[in-house]
């Protein structure tokens, strides 16, 4: 009975969905603990890194520019509206659509993040070579592009591009900024 047993788990343990799961609580933990000294998490980041490309997006776009459903963008944004990383503002051309803006906090912590982002990522790839690495990234993007449909919040590489909120009539200050922290 007991070798059954360790059939069915070798089974479990050998799915791709249970190891996917387990990498990625693997790949969190180790961000968390690099980024902690910074109380950065793994979803802010993403919104710090969508965000210093595209400030100003609409947050319908940012959450399918992060894969993200509505209701957990929300919620990341407003953790980091009250820790003074982002700001939400209306936009005068369409009052139920909010864009979102990075602060100077925002960008900073971003600017800060990025070596121990680094240091998690290295950690992550340390099991592989380079050309195993480079495989897995093109292994998991084959994984998403052919079953993200599937997924409850699907990713969407360009929204970033499509929602970007434009500046209103008004604000020519706030547009140059946005610019320069695109550049």
């Amino acid at each position: 009975m007991p070798a059954a047993k360790d059939s069915s788990l070798q089974r479990l343990y050998s799915r791709p969905g249970f190891l996917l799961r387990r990498a990625h609580q693997i790949s969190v933990a180790l961000f968390e603990r690099e980024c902690a000294p910074l109380g950065l998490t793994p979803a802010q980041y993403s919104v710090l890194s969508v965000l210093r490309q595209r400030d100003g997006l609409d947050q319908t776009s940012l959450a399918k520019a992060i894969g993200f459903d509505t209701v957990t963008t929300l919620r990341v944004l407003a953790l980091m509206e009250k820790r003074g990383l982002v700001v939400r503002e209306r936009l005068e051309t369409d009052r139920r659509t909010n864009a979102v803006r990075l602060t100077a906090e925002g960008l900073a912590l971003y600017a800060k993040a990025q070596k121990p982002v680094e240091r998690a990522y290295r950690q992550l790839n340390a099991p592989f070579t380079t050309p195993q690495q480079a495989q897995l990234v093109r292994l998991l993007e084959q994984l998403i592009d052919a079953l993200d449909g599937h997924a409850r919040a699907p990713l969407v590489r360009d929204a970033a591009d499509e929602g970007e909120a434009r500046p209103e009539p008004g604000r020519p200050a706030a547009a140059k900024a946005a610019a320069r922290r695109r550049a």
